[in-house]
């Protein structure tokens, strides 16, 4: 059956809604695809991100737009922080590139992996959640450079599809001394460089896929819808971390993780 619009429609609005919240946004696709046969390639997943990146840069245009007035000017601060952004990113850079194609051709294939980890990260993050840790960190402009590295390594562990970008580096910073507010916070602004990338890399790899095969009309559809929702996420989610932490997002893992693990040893 032609299903039209519907699946890159739906696919976009889940990335939307899970790209920036800690439950893995990659997961929730590939399972997607793996149990309701909503199925794209693999590079649909990484190129409909674009509509992600633009939802942070819509909301923090202005504080962008400042942050790089600041650096061309020589402002320490602002230097110092597109610094820091920068090394939280590449570890992650340099290893999804080495390992692109192992990840979308082995990793992305396998739904247990998946289930696996979204269950144990969920594990991890409701434990960290309920820690009685004192932050150290509460603004994202003063974090020191080598916390940002080390919030720059958890983030590799999301090449792990079911692990969550946002996860990780949350997960990283709130055991490193950061409050949950900005842990979420910092995840907005060190998506943007990776995100990028990750969305140059696949676009160039698949140009010919996109601009032959009629899959650039899905992903122009995954796009918009991820930009839509993926705004209002990004609105309210500080505010709603501030309030009630983690807790939510682990569970919710969980009970996908648990939900597909059962699908797959039963039936």
């Amino acid at each position: 059956m032609d299903q039209g619009i519907f699946v890159p429609l739906v696919l976009g609005l889940l990335e939307g809604l899970t790209e920036f919240l800690p439950v893995s946004s990659t997961g929730h696709l590939l399972l997607a695809g793996h149990f309701f046969g909503l199925n794209q390639p693999a590079t649909f997943i990484v190129l409909i991100q674009l509509g992600a990146i633009l939802a942070i840069v819509t909301i923090y245009f202005a504080k962008l737009f400042a942050l790089l007035m600041d650096a061309l000017r020589g402002k320490k601060e602002a230097l110092q922080f597109a610094l820091n952004v920068l090394v939280a990113s590449v570890p992650a850079a340099i290893a999804g590139v080495l390992a692109h194609d192992f990840i979308q051709g082995v990793l992305y294939e396998s739904a247990m992996t998946i289930c696996v980890m979204l269950v144990v990260g969920g594990i991890i993050l409701l434990i960290v959640d309920r820690l009685p840790l004192k932050p150290k960190y509460t603004d994202i402009y003063t974090y020191p450079w080598h916390l940002c590295l080390i919030i720059g390594l958890f983030q590799m562990l999301a090449l792990v599809p079911g692990v969550s970008r946002s996860g990780a580096t949350v997960v990283g910073s709130l055991l490193f001394g950061t409050d949950k507010r900005s842990a979420a916070e910092f995840t907005f602004f060190i998506a943007l460089p990776i995100m990028t990338g990750a969305f140059a890399y696949d676009f160039y790899k698949s140009r010919d896929l996109i601009f032959s095969g009629g899959v650039g009309i899905d992903i122009a559809i995954g796009f918009a819808a991820a930009f839509v929702v993926g705004t209002l996420v990004v609105r309210h989610l500080l505010d709603f971390v501030s309030q009630h932490g983690f807790g939510f997002f682990a569970w919710w893992r969980i009970l996908v993780g648990g939900a597909g693990l059962i699908a797959l040893l039963v039936f």
